[in-house]
């Protein structure tokens, strides 16, 4: 059966509410979502999902998982053909300036989430955190994948979400800091150490906390999702402290 057909037949039994949410959603993708269901799963955070009586929790998490795939994929493409001669550790950080929560949660409002999130939330009660709007568009992104397929959503990435990030930017300011760390070490003739001094973990996200260590002494912490990211950002408060430049 043809799309526009599946559209017309499932638009028969749509409520007036299922009716304004797929309004709100065809503005964010150009055209009117096909399974209007995945798309109030994507729209359901953990903390409103029912529990099912086999002890489920019905919420937006898997799809959000997919999403962050999806998303990372697209991302990690797209830079790749951009910039043919950079090197792994350029791409790998430029991608995660482009995908880290911060950001997705400003994508996530200026698209529209957070109010068709208000919309399907209505007036139950309900306290997000500060990340709640990143997994939001995450989430919605597993929906489109499952509903339109890859292309469709690397296409929306690319037109959609890249649109409202300054990419020049942040490429401007991709930097290693620990090989500046590094480097620097071995011009002061200072020995430094990389020590995991404790990692945080639950259901959702495991955090790393790196120290920075010169000479036996700490004189900077750095978080992140993973070792690697907190050494960046342990590094990055090392050389701040440093004034390290160059």
């Amino acid at each position: 059966m043809k799309v526009f057909q599946r559209l017309r037949i499932q638009s028969l039994f749509f409520n007036a509410q299922d009716k304004k949410l797929a309004s709100s959603i065809q503005l964010i993708l150009g055209s009117k979502p096909i399974n209007l269901s995945l798309y109030r799963l994507a729209l359901t955070p953990a903390g409103l999902g029912e529990e099912t009586t086999q002890g489920f929790r019905i919420s937006n998490e898997r799809l959000e998982f997919l999403g962050d795939a999806i998303l990372g994929a697209a991302i990690a493409e797209y830079l790749f053909k951009k910039y043919p001669y950079r090197d792994e550790g350029f791409l790998t950080e430029t991608r995660s300036k482009l995908v880290n929560r911060e950001t997705l949660n400003g994508v996530a409002i200026k698209i529209g989430l957070k109010k068709i999130l208000q919309q399907v939330i209505d007036n139950r009660q309900f306290v997000g955190n500060k990340s709640l709007y990143g997994y939001i568009l995450e989430a919605f992104l597993g929906a489109v994948y499952l509903d339109r397929g890859y292309g469709f959503s690397k296409k929306l990435i690319l037109q959609r979400i890249l649109i409202h990030l300054d990419l020049e930017e942040m490429v401007s300011t991709v930097s290693n800091h620990k090989s500046k760390l590094i480097e620097w070490s071995q011009r002061e003739s200072k020995q430094v150490e990389f020590q995991v001094v404790q990692v945080n973990s639950n259901q959702r996200y495991k955090e790393f906390v790196i120290a920075i260590v010169v000479n036996g002494e700490t004189i900077a912490e750095g978080k992140g999702e993973t070792k690697k990211k907190a050494e960046q950002e342990a590094s990055k408060n090392a050389c701040e402290l440093l004034d390290i430049v160059s």
